[in-house]
């Protein structure tokens, strides 16, 4: 382009000096601002409709709006018809059955001869299924019927001991007193402590724990029946529980109801390694 021309030219017409203007992209570029112009002046009159409408909308009262009309709902009182049903009939009374009583007569010494027939104390046969009283009543014979005591002003019912139908010569599971070693916890810890052997296995292997050895302690204090129950099952620590019980001697009897009875016993022994 000629020097005179550049300072009155158009900046496209500088840029594509000299290049293919027909291609498309001049062309583009050259109508670009009028392009634009007429993208602006079609929003703007689609804007001004919309608004436009909107305001005539208005203009003519709009949509009608329906008011929400809310009720309150009453409910009725439901009333519940009581129906008057007669009591249930008392349950029938159950009297007990009587039982044979025989009158409690009071030791008193006089002659023979001065004896009457009704203050005579009765039979010791008959009073073994018969209890005692202050009155004589027939009945049923006393098989731990328990029963109810006759007035007698205030005097009190003496009553024939019951019958004592415990079996001693079994062997007991529970007792009131358990059986012991002689001398306590105290003589129990030093027959330990002189007698009880760690096995080699269980020392080697760090096995340790609690054996429950079960056993029989008989009315004599002897020990019968020793085995254990629980407790590691290697190291040979059973073993070891069971021999010192068989050692240990003698025990002290079980005790229920006062008398030494044949019980089983139940005896943990701790195997336990100390720390290195």
């Amino acid at each position: 382009m000629e020097v005179n021309k550049i300072l009155n030219a158009d900046i496209l017409d500088i840029i594509f000096e000299g290049k293919n203007k027909e291609y498309g992209a001049y062309e583009l570029r050259k109508t670009y601002n009028k392009r634009l112009m007429k993208a602006i002046i079609g929003t703007a009159i689609v804007i001004l409709l919309l608004f436009l409408g909107y305001f005539l909308s208005n203009l003519n009262g709009g949509p009608k709006k329906q008011a929400m009309v809310v009720e309150d709902v009453q409910l009725e009182d439901v009333k519940e018809e009581k129906k008057n049903e007669p009591p249930p009939p008392p349950p029938p009374k159950v009297e007990p059955p009587k039982v044979e009583m025989a009158k409690f007569t009071p030791p008193k010494i006089v002659k023979d001869n001065e004896v009457k027939e009704e203050e005579k104390p009765p039979e010791q046969e008959k009073l073994e299924d018969t209890k005692i009283g202050t009155v004589n009543q027939e009945g049923i014979k006393d098989e731990g019927i328990t029963a109810p005591p006759v007035s007698d002003a205030g005097k009190g019912v003496v009553e024939a001991p019951k019958k004592d139908e415990e079996d001693y010569d079994k062997t007991f599971t529970k007792v009131e007193i358990e059986s012991e070693f002689p001398g306590g916890a105290a003589a129990w810890l030093r027959y330990m402590n002189k007698n009880l052997r760690y096995p080699d296995d269980a020392v080697n292997n760090e096995i340790q724990g609690t054996v429950v050895v079960q056993f029989i302690v008989d009315k004599e204090g002897n020990v019968s029946d020793v085995n254990a129950i629980s407790g590691p099952e290697t190291g040979g620590l059973r073993e070891e529980a069971v021999r010192v019980i068989k050692k240990s001697g003698r025990w002290t009897p079980a005790v229920q109801n006062g008398r030494q009875v044949k019980s089983y016993k139940k005896q943990p022994i701790v195997f336990k390694l100390e720390a290195q």
